[in-house]
């Protein structure tokens, strides 16, 4: 019997421990948004440490600006080192009345089409996630005495509250964290039998935009048809992003956009993916996006632009007849390839301002901006990762784009110089952020069974 296929059986006999270490940790409210659970972010910090250092791993908890970070490093037998990166803090838990069970006593719960899924806050965002790979780690500690490959650990306590203080803590300890390569485990599987393998991630911008006209509020019995509407100014610039083909109007905004390969665009096309399974499941039937492209690539591979809220004027109950003297907009970008955050962010300022009636004025708040990450197809890691993913699921995994920001990715290619491999095992309905978080058993076993393949795929 080879050491690999001992790891994958101590896996098996061990599940049920792993289990209860898994709910030891999600018992812990770890919410890093709220002051008031300061002192459990830091105790689920710990837990993670003792756990470490329980199985021969060398770990401690360090200060940051904000919750501390579990750092540990563990020696491998072969030369590549992994910089492995999660995250052990939740998101709240509002509102209470909706979750079925109490969020913070984990339990193995039944859905309705028969499936075993462990339910509570943060099981699969990100505490359960982070456990795949702990438990495949104990399992080659356990049975070899030691890890297939170096491996240093990064698991922070701020990510559900922007990690507003890990780029810095990231480059202060920079000779530390140094690696090979980067690996994420914040991702999802493209469903409960197909794993996946992300290869990029879009990057961000967001900005905020305040249009001011008239001095005070107006009675528009008085001034409308002659005063001007910030409502209307914001509602035309807003109208004007998008052409009626779905594309972005902003100048320059497509400069450094790639076109997907073919060979990916035919592995897509092969998911079968309509528009009416993905937007079916919330209430729509049509995409919204370009025309011409596949719904998977309108998700996935393209880049947008959304306005996430729009505010002004009066929105109480019953009337008031008043032309409102601001109104305001949130709009986030999500970007592709190369695209330039900062060169984005000032072509929509311009877009905007070339709209502003000579006697308004617009105010732009602007938040951090991220790039996109990508990876070759060809990458080594992917390569691995796809033969180990492989042989666990008895399918090939599916190599997608993500549609989401995660920065810490642009974070370890900027400071570390790392690329970065997502492998995660959540799943589209795990509802995380959302009350009855739950994360398949299927997932937690078969994900460390993945892990503890990755492991040995990556030290040949």
């Amino acid at each position: 019997m080879s050491h690999l296929d001992q790891v994958l059986q101590r896996i098996d006999s061990d599940l049920d421990s792993s289990l209860e270490r898994l709910f030891q940790w999600l018992e812990v409210p770890s919410i890093s948004t709220d002051p008031a659970y300061k002192d459990y972010c830091r105790t689920a910090g710990q837990w993670l440490v003792d756990e470490l250092k329980s199985i021969g791993i060398e770990a401690s908890l360090r200060e940051t600006g904000g919750h501390p970070a579990v750092v540990g490093h563990a020696q491998g037998e072969a030369k590549l080192h992994v910089l492995f990166y999660g995250h052990y803090d939740v998101q709240p838990v509002d509102p209470l009345e909706l979750w079925e069970t109490p969020p913070f006593e984990p339990k193995i719960a039944t859905l309705p089409d028969g499936r075993k899924v462990i339910s509570a806050r943060g099981s699969s965002d990100d505490k359960g996630q982070v456990m795949t790979f702990v438990e495949a780690c104990r399992a080659w500690k356990a049975e070899t005495g030691s890890l297939p490959i170096t491996v240093t650990f990064l698991v922070e306590g701020a990510e559900e509250d922007g990690s507003k203080f890990l780029p810095e803590f990231i480059a202060a300890n920079k000779d530390e964290l140094k690696a090979d390569v980067a690996l994420v485990c914040d991702t999802g599987m493209w469903d409960q039998d197909t794993p996946a393998i992300t290869s990029s991630l879009r990057g961000m911008v967001y900005q905020e935009v305040i249009v001011r006209c008239a001095d005070r509020d107006l009675h528009s019995g008085s001034f409308g048809g002659a005063a001007q509407n910030p409502i209307h100014v914001l509602s035309r610039i807003i109208a004007a992003i998008h052409d009626d083909n779905g594309r972005i109007t902003i100048p320059e905004f497509y400069e450094g956009v790639p076109e997907t390969p073919t060979q990916v665009l035919d592995q897509w096309r092969g998911l079968n993916l309509t528009e009416e399974e993905f937007l079916g499941q919330v209430g729509l039937k049509k995409s919204a996006g370009e025309k011409g492209r596949m719904l998977i690539e309108q998700i996935q591979s393209r880049p947008t632009c959304d306005v996430n809220g729009i505010i002004g004027g009066y929105t109480g109950e019953g009337t008031k007849t008043v032309i409102a003297s601001e109104a305001s907009c949130k709009v986030s970008f999500r970007l592709v390839g190369d695209q330039d955050p900062e060169k984005i962010a000032a072509n929509f300022q311009a877009f905007v301002r070339e709209r502003i009636p000579s006697d308004c004025s617009v105010e732009f708040i602007k938040h951090k901006g991220s790039r996109a990450l990508a990876l070759p197809h060809d990458f080594p890691a992917i390569t691995a990762a796809k033969a180990a993913l492989h042989d666990e699921w008895q399918k090939d995994p599916i190599v997608i784009g993500m549609g989401g920001s995660i920065p810490v990715g642009g974070d370890f290619k900027r400071t570390l110089g790392l690329d970065t491999l997502f492998v995660g095992f959540g799943l589209d309905d795990d509802r995380i952020h959302s009350p009855n978080e739950k994360y398949d058993l299927k997932s937690f076993h078969k994900g460390t069974r993945s892990w503890a393949r990755i492991l040995a795929a990556l030290s040949k």
